[in-house]
């Protein structure tokens, strides 16, 4: 499922970045943590060059503590040390959650002094930018950071359509960007992911599609979330099983009893939003094994 969705305000946005990009000291780049890689913007590694970055794994309450832990290890492990010639800037990670508020307002300028040499003289200011795919958190980080509401957040894409820019307690200057994605996503398992965790409107997709992926990733790598969230007295053996198991389950019936898979679709993909399943990570980072007794193939 390759997904083409770009809006005219996204073209826009890029423009806004490229051009903003020159002053900037420090990127902060935020990452949807249940699946960091699919969220990772090539656009924004294009136009960063060599600029130090901050990972910022928002959502970490939603996702695999076990898995973000290793994420961390691997994005911070992909760009090394100054001196050492990394391919894209110095890079340090961090996972927050709407829960962590104020872990988050210390963390991240102290994580920006890191990168960032220090400024004397006046109007010598730390400058960032937050980017990142649509829906991921980033108004709501900026409104973590500035302890008010300065930006408008929602639960669906698209949802900040111009910059905005502020400036911390510390003097920082946070610049705010609507989400971009890429033109075109050819990777179909991101496609999925992105789909599943909202990035991307419902009405751009597949739904049934996305719930099918969706359920067979649970199904392999999380099978007791499922049975407790369903109460279910034994585990489907495929994706669309399951969901007319959960349609069953949930009253999702067409008249002479068939299951509405589209609600049923609905109610999986969206408890998984929600975090109504559990703790559940959507992609693992290299090298990482699987869980045990579970198979990695469908």
């Amino acid at each position: 499922m390759a997904i083409q969705w770009y809006p005219g305000h996204m073209t826009k946005a890029r423009r806004l970045i490229a051009e903003s990009m020159p002053s900037q000291d420090v990127i902060i780049e935020v990452l949807d943590a249940r699946m960091p890689r699919a969220s990772e913007n090539p656009v924004v590694a294009e136009l960063r060059g060599q600029k130090p970055c901050i990972k910022v794994l928002n959502k970490s309450d939603l996702a695999d503590p076990a898995v973000t832990t290793a994420w961390l290890r691997h994005l911070e492990a992909e760009h090394p040390a100054p001196g050492e010639a990394p391919p894209g800037g110095k890079v340090l990670a961090i996972a927050i959650s709407a829960t962590q508020s104020s872990e988050a307002r210390r963390r991240i300028p102290e994580l920006c002094k890191r990168l960032v040499p220090p400024k004397n003289g006046p109007g010598k200011v730390v400058r960032a930018m937050i980017v990142g795919i649509p829906n991921v958190g980033k108004s709501t980080l900026i409104n973590t950071l500035m302890e008010r509401k300065v930006a408008k957040v929602g639960d669906e894409p698209a949802v900040t359509k111009g910059q905005q820019l502020v400036t911390l307690k510390s003097g920082m200057a946070i610049s705010d960007n609507p989400g971009i994605l890429w033109p075109k996503i050819d990777d179909e398992a991101a496609s999925f992911r992105l789909a599943v965790g909202g990035a991307i409107p419902d009405t751009a997709i597949d739904y049934q599609s996305v719930a099918l992926f969706a359920a067979g990733y649970f199904l392999r790598r999380y099978p007791e979330l499922l049975v407790a969230r369903y109460k279910l007295k034994e585990l489907p053996e495929t994706a669309s099983a399951l969901i007319e198991e959960i349609g069953r389950r949930r009253g999702c019936l067409r008249s002479g009893g068939a299951v509405d898979l589209h609600k049923a679709s609905d109610i999986l993909v969206h408890d998984f939003r929600a975090g109504r399943l559990g703790r559940i990570s959507l992609e693992e980072p290299p090298g990482l094994e699987p869980p045990s007794g579970i198979e990695e193939s469908a």
